[in-house]
């Protein structure tokens, strides 16, 4: 096994505590299971594929990669990216970065910053998916 693939395999057992800590925090908001699993898996994506794609990133130092994930990455590389697919996985985002607030991984300050900056950027976010849709997507650029 090459060095970086022993390192994000390091980071995905690290994230594991995470994941499980947030599925007990969506429990306990009495969240439907199927609501909760939508949740889980849009995280192991952004958490454990995402994060890990370019340079390996901890999740307490995620927020800052949100912009590039869900402008560009996640509708090149999902198949199921769409408008509704880029919201919920936006919602999961926020989510899981409230549970880290909460829980004193990631600031309070850094977490409200990030969903200002989801909610102030949403509709270029899904301007985005059109242009990807329709074939425009790289025109932008």
């Amino acid at each position: 096994m090459f060095d970086y693939d022993k390192k994000v395999e390091e980071n995905r057992k690290r994230n594991e505590k995470y994941i499980k800590e947030f599925e007990k925090w969506l429990n306990e908001k009495s969240l439907v299971k199927k609501t909760i699993r939508k949740h889980l898996n849009n995280i192991d994506l952004y958490i454990n594929d995402y994060l890990n794609y370019y340079e390996i990133t901890k999740v307490e130092d995620g927020m800052s990669s949100v912009y590039s994930f869900l402008d560009g990455w996640f509708i090149e590389k999902c198949l199921w990216a769409s408008k509704n697919s880029l919201k919920e996985t936006a919602s999961s985002i926020k989510k899981f970065y409230q549970y880290m607030s909460e829980n004193n991984y990631v600031s309070e300050k850094d977490y409200k910053d990030m969903c200002s900056f989801i909610k102030e950027n949403m509709e270029e976010f899904l301007e985005q998916v059109d242009a990807y849709d329709n074939g425009t997507y790289y025109d932008i650029f």
